[in-house]
């Protein structure tokens, strides 16, 4: 099973970029796909989740109206469109795999998604946004 970001890059702050996560290995049916981020001396944190049939999506607040998660069954392919990108946006974006159930229990709750919830990782890709 692989995960596989990319997209990510150097942008001044304002500016758009989109990230790619690519499946493989096995299909995620009935799961669901999330980005999270871990910025320099903090703990990784949830930005936005969908479910593989596109059918669900939850947002960390401070990325709603900015990202938007979307999914291709097709291309096995979940994307993460970035715009009006802030300087705080800056990390190292992560695609995981995960279980439905937590998903739609913090999203009941109001709570964000934990990592453990999450059996598969991809390696990362840097977002770095300049002033």
């Amino acid at each position: 099973v692989q995960l596989v970001e990319s997209g990510g890059g150097l942008v001044q702050a304002g500016g758009s970029l989109r990230l790619s996560c690519a499946t493989s290995g096995r299909t995620f049916s009935g799961n669901v796909v999330s980005w999270f981020r871990q910025a320099p001396g903090k703990e990784r944190e949830f930005v936005a989740g969908i479910t593989w049939e596109s059918t669900n999506t939850y947002y960390a607040d401070s990325v709603k109206g900015r990202l938007t998660i979307s999914g291709d069954n097709a291309e096995n392919t979940v994307y993460l469109q970035m715009n009006s990108l802030k300087p705080e946006d800056t990390a190292v974006y992560y695609c995981a795999a995960g279980r439905l159930t937590p998903f739609f229990t913090a999203q009941a709750m109001g709570t964000m998604p934990a990592t453990e919830e999450y059996d598969y990782w991809g390696q990362g890709t840097q977002v770095t946004v300049s002033e």
